[in-house]
């Protein structure tokens, strides 16, 4: 797994755009939902960091995934 780039493409087929740490530094065009999740970088980090960075991650998925299926039904 790697980080994918943010082009212009990419963003423009997204409703939503996630960064994990970008911050301001990630300009993203208007219209986009912009979310920043401040996760640690887990590069150089112990076994126990990383998995804890990677719960921390699942844990923001499952509330975005629960936040869009209640703004389904």
């Amino acid at each position: 797994m790697f980080p994918k780039p943010l082009t212009e493409e990419v963003v423009a087929a997204a409703d939503i755009v996630v960064t994990m740490g970008c911050g301001d530094a990630c300009p993203i065009p208007a219209g986009r939902r912009y979310m920043d999740w401040p996760v640690p970088d887990p590069h150089g980090q112990t076994l126990d960091a990383v998995r804890q960075i990677r719960d921390e991650i699942a844990h923001h998925v499952a509330d975005l995934v629960a936040e869009l299926a209640s703004a389904t039904s």
